[in-house]
């Protein structure tokens, strides 16, 4: 197989920015070469080149898709930034009872951040109504969020009580593994959703995480998808995003109450 060449990697640069509004930094070349190396030998290809000619013809929507998943996937774990579920359990508390909570995990990948959403839903709430919706650009991120079966480190800040109460540890062939109890799966819907394009009707939402996605988004970018985003929140609703993030400069209508929490105005 030929190395990935620079000129060959702007491509790629491209593509993934055209596809899902990423801007690939050029320090991940060695990245996109590893993920998608596996893709050429799948299809029989020598080059990069040849791969980029095949995702670019118009009928390989499938292919396309699935290197999107390989360039977007992003491994992540239960409970991460505690905070943030800390302020979800006052506002869980803090709402009537009567009327349904829902929740958007706005990038979900393979769900652990939506399952964890429920589980403080379903500690605070009981059977009073709520909805965790999780999205993704990636199919097959989604499948995997679907399924709810996830190895035991991923759950390193996960509370012990939650573990015994949500969860179902895995033996024998499955040791060392974890399954989110039916009844909470039930409570949490995935959807494929490219937040770089105009959204789906999704409904409204009490509470937005749009958590470690921004950064890979270049400033106009980050705007559309931010703007997009907070059209889901009423006056007041939640909006959550990564320690690592900001929205400076966006002119976005929220007010900053912590940091990389806002609330919408």
């Amino acid at each position: 197989m030929h190395p990935l060449s620079d000129h060959d990697f702007h491509r790629f640069q491209r593509f993934i920015h055209n596809a899902a509004g990423i801007s690939l930094s050029p320090t991940k070349k060695s990245l996109v070469s590893g993920r998608l190396a596996k893709r050429l030998a799948a299809r029989d290809m020598g080059s990069f080149h040849d791969y980029l000619a095949l995702l670019e013809q118009r009928e390989e929507h499938a292919e396309a898709q699935i290197a999107v998943d390989l360039l977007t996937t992003n491994e992540t774990y239960f409970f991460r930034e505690p905070k943030h579920f800390e302020l979800l359990r006052k506002v869980a508390q803090a709402a009537p009872a009567h009327s349904p909570l829902r929740i958007w995990s706005a990038a979900s990948s393979t769900g652990e951040e939506a399952y964890s959403m429920a589980m403080v839903l379903a500690d605070v709430r009981g059977e009073r109504p709520f909805e965790v919706v999780g999205t993704d650009i990636s199919t097959r991120v989604l499948a995997r969020a679907r399924q709810g079966h996830y190895p035991m480190e991923r759950i390193r800040q996960m509370p012990a009580d939650y573990l015994r109460r949500f969860c179902l540890k895995g033996t024998g062939a499955q040791e060392g593994t974890l399954l989110i109890q039916r009844a909470l799966r039930e409570k949490v819907k995935f959807l494929h959703v490219n937040l770089n394009e105009r959204l789906p009707n999704l409904g409204g939402f009490d509470m937005v995480f749009l958590r470690n996605v921004l950064i890979y988004f270049n400033a106009e970018t980050k705007r559309q998808v931010v703007h997009r985003v907070l059209e889901t929140l009423p006056q007041g609703g939640w909006f959550c995003i990564g320690h690592s993030e900001n929205l400076n400069d966006l002119d976005a209508p929220v007010v900053q109450i912590a940091p990389s929490i806002y609330r919408k105005v």
